[in-house]
């Protein structure tokens, strides 16, 4: 017997795309930076990650592919300081999240080492399309 997934499912046309954002979002599931995400009512979220040391040019965010992708990369620093600790993080990183259909990145802010990304459900309008049917 086969398994039946959204991709094969007769009544589900077209849902192979979710099973590959569905297995896009399980990858990289790795701690760092640590984030919180928020829902903002009535159609908003806010997704907050704490960057501690990095600067704005430091980070960049883009969306590929319905996928909001943010990266961190801290300028190799010429300074001669000696740590005798060191708990900063301040490797690069690289954090994704899939983004549902009609998911938009409003903005994005870098406050007091907290990266703010604000995101907005935009509501499709409803149309009712009537297809003519033809005499072959």
């Amino acid at each position: 017997m086969t398994k039946m997934t959204l991709g094969t499912h007769p009544y589900l046309l077209g849902f192979d795309q979710l099973e590959r954002l569905a297995e896009r979002a399980a990858k990289g599931a790795e701690g760092y930076p640590p984030y919180n995400i928020e829902h903002r009512a009535p159609d908003g979220f806010r997704i907050t990650l704490a960057v501690a040391g990095f600067a704005e040019d430091d980070l960049s965010l883009t969306v590929e592919d319905r996928q909001l992708v943010i990266r961190g990369r801290q300028a190799e620093g010429g300074d001669e300081r000696v740590f005798l600790h060191r708990g900063i993080a301040a490797r690069a990183f690289q954090r994704s999240f899939v983004l549902a259909e009609g998911i938009e990145v409003e903005a994005a802010a870098l406050e007091n080492g907290l990266l703010h990304i604000d995101l907005r459900r935009v509501t499709p309008h409803g149309i009712v399309k009537t297809i003519p049917i033809s005499r072959k």
